[in-house]
C-alpha cells in the first residue's frame, strides 16, 4: 500500500510510518499558549516607531490577520483526507491545532497593537483591499482550488496534483511568505523594537519549521515509494511555482519597505527570499533557481541566549519540557 493510495487505512498497529508518529510527539512537546506571550511590552516601542516603520507593521499586521487561517483551511480541505496514514493524520490533526494558536496570536495581536476598531476590521479585509496582499492570497488560493475537488488520488495526475499543493503550501506559503514576515520582525528586534513580538514570533518559527518537516517526509516517503511521479515536468512546475511565490512576497516587501528603511532595502529582501527559495529547492533535490545569499547578518542565527531564557521561564508550565536551539542555518 501506499501513502497516497485511495482510502482511509486506520491501522496503527503495525505502524508503517513511524516517523511521522514522532513528528505528532515532538509537536506535543512544543505546546505553547498565547496567554504566554506578553504583547503589551510593545505598545511604548509602536509610539517611536516612524512613519516608514509604522507602515511596516501596518502591513506585517494585516498579513498575519489571515495567513494561517488560509494555510489551515488548505490543510482541512484538502491534505488530510489524502494522506492516508493514520499517524500520518494525527500530526495532521496537531498541526491544526497549531494553525489555530497561531491564528488566536494574530487576534491577540491586532487588539493589541490596533485599538481602533475599524482598523481592526480593514486588516482583516486586507486580502481584498491591500493589492500586495490580495496577489499572495490569490496565489494561495488557485492552489487551494487546483485539488479542492480532488476526492480521490486514482491517478498519477491526481497524485502530482497532491503532491505540488503539498510543496506549495510547506514550501511558498509556511516555508518563504512566513519566513519572508518573520525577517521583519527580527530586524525590528535587532533594533531593540518590539520583543514581545518577536518572542511569540520564536513559537510560530518552531510550529513552522516542524510543519514543513513534516510536508517534506511526505513528499520523501512518496518520491521512496512512486519515484515516477517526479519527473521533470513536475519539477519545472516546482520552479515555476516557487519563483511566481518570490516575485508575489517582493511586491509585498516593495509595498512594506516603500518609505525607505534604513538597513531593510527591497533588493536585500529580494536577495533574501530568492536565498529561502533555493533553500526550499535543496530540500526537494532540486538545483537552486537564484544562487542568492543570505543577505541579512541578524537572520544568520537567532538570538540562541534569549530563545533559552524564554523558554527557561515557562518549562515548568508544561508536563513535558521544551529543548533545543532554533537557527537559520537550519536546513528549514
Amino acid at each position: 500500500m501506499s501513502l497516497l493510495d485511495p482510502g482511509m487505512d486506520l491501522t496503527l498497529r503495525p505502524m508503517r510510518y513511524p516517523r511521522f508518529f514522532e513528528r505528532f510527539k515532538d509537536a506535543i512537546k512544543n505546546t505553547w499558549t498565547v496567554e504566554e506571550v506578553d504583547l503589551h511590552s510593545d505598545l511604548a516601542d509602536l509610539s517611536k516607531l516612524s512613519a516608514a516603520e509604522q507602515h511596516l507593521v501596518s502591513r506585517l499586521v494585516a498579513f498575519f490577520a489571515t495567513g494561517d487561517t488560509i494555510v489551515a483551511n488548505n490543510l482541512v480541505l484538502n491534505l488530510y483526507q489524502h494522506v492516508n496514514s493514520p499517524e500520518g493524520r494525527l500530526y495532521l490533526s496537531r498541526q491544526l491545532f497549531e494553525e489555530a494558536v497561531h491564528v488566536q496570536f494574530y487576534l491577540n495581536l491586532l487588539d493589541t497593537y490596533v485599538p481602533d476598531e475599524q482598523a481592526r476590521f480593514e486588516a482583516f479585509a486586507a486580502v481584498e483591499n491591500i493589492p500586495s496582499i490580495a496577489r499572495k492570497a490569490e496565489f494561495c488560493f488557485k492552489w487551494i482550488n487546483s485539488i479542492h475537488d480532488l476526492r480521490s488520488l486514482a491517478s498519477k495526475d491526481d497524485r502530482r496534483a497532491f503532491l505540488l499543493n503539498l510543496i506549495c503550501f510547506a514550501a511558498c506559503i509556511e516555508g518563504l511568505f512566513f519566513y519572508g514576515a518573520f525577517a521583519y520582525v527580527y530586524y525590528l528586534r535587532s533594533r531593540g523594537l518590539l520583543h514581545g513580538l518577536a518572542s511569540g514570533t520564536n513559537w510560530v518559527f518552531r510550529d513552522e519549521s516542524m510543519h514543513m518537516a513534516f510536508a517534506f517526509d511526505v513528499v520523501d516517503t512518496v518520491r521512496a515509494e512512486e519515484p515516477d511521479l517526479f519527473d521533470d515536468a513536475m519539477e519545472q512546475q516546482v520552479r515555476d511555482m516557487l519563483a511566481e511565490a518570490v516575485d508575489c512576497e517582493v511586491q509585498f516587501a516593495a509595498d512594506l519597505l516603500e518609505q525607505g528603511i534604513s538597513g531593510l532595502s527591497p533588493a536585500d529582501m529580494r536577495e533574501y527570499l530568492q536565498h529561502v527559495a533555493d533553500r526550499r529547492l535543496a530540500l526537494l533535490d532540486m538545483a537552486p533557481l537564484y544562487g542568492s545569499r543570505n543577505p541579512f547578518a541578524f537572520m544568520e542565527l537567532q538570538d540562541v541566549q534569549e530563545l533559552s531564557n524564554f523558554f527557561e521561564r515557562r518549562v515548568s508550565a508544561y508536563q513535558v519540557g521544551v529543548t533545543g536551539t532554533v537557527s537559520f542555518d537550519d536546513d528549514f
